[in-house]
């Protein structure tokens, strides 16, 4: 089954697009070094200081590294070597922050800073020290500063030595140097942009997944409160006056029994209610087509289920795509004021697509407070896609989109 086409772009995207290209032009641009000047204009005396200041810059890294690291690694052998080693591992990070601060400001190179590491780590000082240990941005900012001795001291030289000599052709001397400067900073400096943004992605979905489960346990334990805890107890009173009642009045305890007997049904159906939102058995005996064609037919409006999937997806996948069908369904139903509403169910490739269609009202939004960022935030987390086309007056289209993974054996 294909997926519906989708609309014509509206302004805010053209817009949106024309500013990320316009990012990424900027970003290329910067990236790319300035053509050479025969003048000594200001960038050309920006690169002579940067050049200049090298040798300063690396004497106070080289001398960081042998006293402080060298001084760490060599007491491993003792207690105190490894929290020494990753406190310079540390501060090798802030001399590493200082040179792309000096290349972005004399040498006009883009380079963007790592990830923090986290304020502290999971189970105490150990898994913090060893954090510290295998960062791998503290160690090339380390093998920075032990390459940047020679090479700081043959700039300064050649540099030193064109003001005086060569002066005319000294434009093109620091260019080239300043070039070279530019290559190791990227090369050893700059972060991994894929890399760091994975890394951003996954810590913002943790907190998205501990945030979900956290207000899944909450709701679990309003229901049993407010429900079947409640009725349980007014259970126990309503026998326990029974059973005073049973030898001076057996009629009006068998009358209570009776209406202890239909606080038992009603909190079984509770239970029961609140168990099939924990997870329905019909998914789990019968998979997705039955257990949506349940919830449509709990549904306002007419509901047609389209579920076409030769085999089972993974358990975690089947659950999340039954309960982000549900919780569309029920905003078809509380908000859309539809008629007819449709919900498809296919695999493309390696990704499992749902999409719930309704020819209501329309103006449904992922800040709209139907419940659709929560939908967005839980896909997101699990690698997802999440997409609202729904403009004012209808139809309302919803596509969702998860990685499909086999189902064990």
């Amino acid at each position: 089954m294909a997926a519906a086409p989708s609309a014509a772009p509206s302004a805010s995207t053209v817009a949106a697009a024309s500013a990320a290209a316009s990012a990424a032009a900027a970003d290329r641009d910067s990236r790319r070094p300035p053509p050479p000047r025969l003048a000594y204009d200001a960038h050309t005396w920006k690169e002579i200081a940067h050049l200049l200041a090298n040798l300063p810059m690396a004497l106070l890294g080289f001398v960081y590294v042998v006293t402080v690291l060298s001084t760490g690694a060599f007491l491993t052998v003792t207690v105190v070597g490894f929290p020494l080693l990753a406190a310079g591992l540390t501060g090798a990070r802030q001399l590493g922050r200082l040179e792309r601060a000096r290349a972005r400001k004399l040498l006009g190179v883009r380079v963007d800073e790592p990830s923090r590491l986290p304020p502290r780590g999971r189970g105490g000082l150990f898994p913090r020290l060893w954090m510290a240990l295998k960062d791998p941005v503290a160690w090339r900012t380390t093998l920075y500063d032990v390459i940047r001795l020679p090479w700081g001291v043959l700039t300064f030289a050649i540099t030193l030595t064109s003001l005086f000599v060569l002066w005319p052709v000294l434009p093109f001397i620091a260019r080239g140097l300043a070039n070279a400067d530019r290559a190791m900073v990227r090369g050893l400096l700059s972060p991994s942009d894929e890399l760091e943004r994975r890394i951003a992605e996954l810590e913002s979905d943790r907190g998205v997944v501990v945030d979900t489960a956290a207000a899944d346990l909450r709701r679990i334990e309003r229901d049993l409160h407010d429900g079947a805890q409640a009725r349980l107890v007014n259970l126990a009173m309503g026998l326990g006056l029974a059973k005073e009642k049973l030898l001076e009045d057996p009629d009006q305890a068998a009358a209570m029994v009776a209406e202890a007997h239909g606080e038992v049904k009603l909190a079984l159906q509770e239970l029961r209610d609140l168990a099939r939102g924990i997870h329905p058995a019909v998914l789990t005996d019968r998979g997705l087509d039955a257990a949506l064609s349940a919830v449509a037919s709990r549904c306002t409006v007419p509901v047609k289920v389209t579920v076409d999937l030769e085999t089972r997806p993974a358990e975690a996948i089947e659950g999340i795509a039954y309960f982000t069908v549900s919780e569309l369904l029920q905003n078809v139903s509380k908000h859309s004021r539809a008629r007819s509403a449709s919900v498809e169910v296919w695999r493309t490739e390696e990704r499992l697509l749902m999409q719930v269609t309704d020819d209501g009202r329309g103006g449904a939004r992922l800040d709209g407070g139907t419940g659709m960022r929560g939908l967005a935030e839980r896909l997101g987390a699990v690698d997802g896609l999440f997409a609202v086309d729904s403009p004012s007056g209808g139809p309302t289209v919803v596509t969702a989109e998860l990685p499909w993974r086999d189902r064990r054996r």
